[in-house]
């Protein structure tokens, strides 16, 4: 059998990923902030403080992601991390209110993706994610 490329699920997905990714990249770019940041910002905004391992879990991220982007929202004074040796990280003021701010922003281009993948299109991606979630956890 012939490797043809509309027959991969990871690269229609990576691609569809790509696509949204770069939606939202073009919404947020004002903020210098990457797509994986501002999921880590509006995560911590919704739960509080948590451990990282959390927020990798959460935000399906490895480790290492987690670890880079954790790093790079402190330096620009985001978040806070616990000295702990399993430290807890938490959104600073600064990082509070950058959230406000993106906040509408997300809102408005949610609404925008959903609009444009339709009700059945919403319901079809989230089958999808939790029968792949269900098959392949540990």
């Amino acid at each position: 059998m012939a490797y043809k490329n509309d027959e991969c699920v990871g690269l229609g997905l990576r691609r569809l990923s790509r696509i949204v990714d770069e939606y939202i990249r073009s919404c947020i770019k004002e903020f210098d902030i990457t797509e994986n940041q501002m999921s880590l910002l509006l995560t911590l905004y919704e739960l509080g403080p948590v451990y990282q391992g959390q927020l990798g879990d959460q935000l399906a991220l490895e480790r290492s992601s987690i670890s880079r982007n954790v790093d790079r929202l402190q330096t620009k004074g985001y978040i806070i991390k616990g000295k702990e040796y399993r430290p807890q990280v938490y959104l600073s003021k600064q990082g509070i209110d950058l959230v406000k701010k993106i906040l509408p922003l997300w809102k408005e281009s949610m609404e925008e993706l959903k609009l444009i993948i339709g009700k059945d299109g919403l319901e079809m991606v989230s089958v999808i994610e939790q029968r792949v979630y269900d098959s392949f956890k540990d």
